[in-house]
């Protein structure tokens, strides 16, 4: 290596260093969230310093075709302790900046996408299920409707024929009726129900 390769390698490593200084602050400040999950935090950790390894052998590759010597981990480990001694705290007060920006604009479309798609679908909803009952009530009502308007004759008749029918068979008209009244308060509760669900 040339001399002036050998300066831009120490350059490099030093730059490297200060790099795997912030890379470790921001992969911390994000390990809070699988920090219970211990498969995870294994996973994560093993992950992060192949990756670390990998990039820096990378940069290391491009600048004198991966020639490892002594001096190469010291430049690695000054550019390091310079983070750690000046830079640290500094870049952890603009980490949580940066944090709290990405959050609030991520809370920003998160309402936005709530107002603007979540609440319009949710009144369409509201709106038609209010008109599908709203028109199931009257069909049943209407239905009840045609219903006494056909029966309403043999009502008439059985009035009249009442003091000929013999006893067995008002009993059964008597149970049928029951079953009806039975089937129409349940039909009223339904809709009820329904309705009530609506508001």
């Amino acid at each position: 290596m040339t001399l002036s390769v050998q300066f831009t390698t120490m350059a490099i490593m030093v730059l490297s260093g200060i790099y795997l200084g912030i890379a470790q602050d921001t992969f911390r400040r994000f390990s809070v969230h699988w920090k219970g999950k211990r498969v995870t935090s294994y996973f994560l950790e093993i992950s992060f310093w192949l990756l670390q390894t990998l990039i820096i052998f990378y940069c290391l590759f491009l600048v004198n075709a991966g020639e490892i010597r002594l001096y190469i981990f010291l430049a690695c480990l000054l550019g390091f302790s310079f983070y750690q001694a000046l830079l640290n705290t500094l870049y952890k007060r603009l980490l949580e900046r940066v944090i709290d920006i990405f959050r609030a604009i991520f809370q920003f479309f998160k309402r936005l996408f709530i107002l603007l798609i979540i609440m319009p679908l949710k009144w369409i909803f509201l709106v038609c299920s209010s008109v599908i009952i709203f028109l199931f009530q009257i069909v049943i009502k209407l239905l009840g409707f045609i219903f006494k308007v056909i029966l309403f004759p043999f009502l008439l008749i059985g009035r009249m024929l009442q003091p000929f029918i013999p006893e067995k068979f008002k009993k059964l008209l008597h149970k049928s009726s029951s079953i009806y009244s039975t089937i129409r308060i349940k039909l009223k509760k339904g809709i009820e129900y329904l309705t009530f669900r609506r508001r």
